[in-house]
């Protein structure tokens, strides 16, 4: 007797748990929402920003995220014999690798510059096309950007010409050089930058090597804030069904009986 006085008092327990639950699930997913708008915000604000002065590039971790997406303009030189062909990279649809070149700056440090990508081989997995780096001095055009995303590799990490991850830890210690805690993906060079490209190859005046066969239609950065306005959607319909249930099956029908 005394469970079956107490099941309406269950039943109101439950549902407000429930309702609660998922009340607080949608008002989280806004809240996600919200913070990847204000992410797109800084993303947005620091592309529009000046281009960084080569002088004032991040030394440390703390202040490299502080630098991403922002526009800056490097001189420097190739160190081609350090070249890697991060592998299972797609540009519009296509399987290739994405070209990464250590660009050794004035002081001594050295930036790991994205350069851009190139088709695989449709037979052979292990050809490499053939890639023009300038044995001079270069201005390198680009937007800082974190490493390389990491794919899933089974083993240990590569190390060779070709290989699935990059991490700039191990890569400076295998190359030797001093790496800066940041990438620069390398865009187009033009008049905005002030490269002019070098007319001779024996010239000393820096050049801005962008006609090297590379693509570099990066993918835009952007936030997906939609899925979570769905998922929001989606725990405030069900908070909203288990409400009125509980009102129709314990409330009003009930009553109209």
């Amino acid at each position: 007797m005394r469970l079956l006085n107490r099941g309406p008092w269950l039943v109101l327990l439950a549902a407000l748990l429930a309702a609660a639950l998922t009340a607080r699930l949608g008002v989280w997913q806004l809240d996600r929402a919200g913070q990847k708008l204000a992410l797109q915000a800084r993303i947005d604000g620091r592309a529009a920003m000046p281009p960084l002065p080569a002088a004032e590039l991040a030394r440390s971790a703390a202040t490299a995220g502080e630098q991403h997406y922002r526009h800056t303009l490097l001189r420097g030189q190739w160190l081609a014999r350090h070249t890697v062909f991060l592998d299972n990279r797609q540009m519009n649809g296509r399987p290739g690798f994405y070209v990464l070149t250590p660009l050794l700056l004035a002081d001594g440090d050295a930036v790991l510059v994205q350069r851009g990508w190139v088709p695989r081989h449709p037979h052979d997995r292990s050809a490499l096309p053939p890639l023009a780096t300038p044995a001079g001095p270069v201005l390198v055009a680009g937007r800082i950007a974190p490493p390389p995303a990491k794919l899933f590799e089974l083993g240990a990490a590569d190390s060779g010409r070709i290989r699935q991850n990059v991490d700039l830890d191990a890569f400076a210690r295998e190359a030797g050089i001093a790496l800066r805690p940041l990438s620069l993906q390398q865009t187009e060079a033009g008049p905005a930058w002030g490269a002019p490209a070098s007319s001779s190859s024996h010239s000393s005046t820096p050049s801005s090597a962008a006609n090297d066969g590379l693509l570099r239609q990066w993918p835009v950065v952007a936030v997906d804030v939609g899925k979570h306005h769905g998922y929001a959607f989606q725990w405030f319909a069900l908070c909203a069904l288990i409400t009125g249930l509980y009102v129709w099956f314990q409330i009003l029908r009930p009553r109209r009986r």
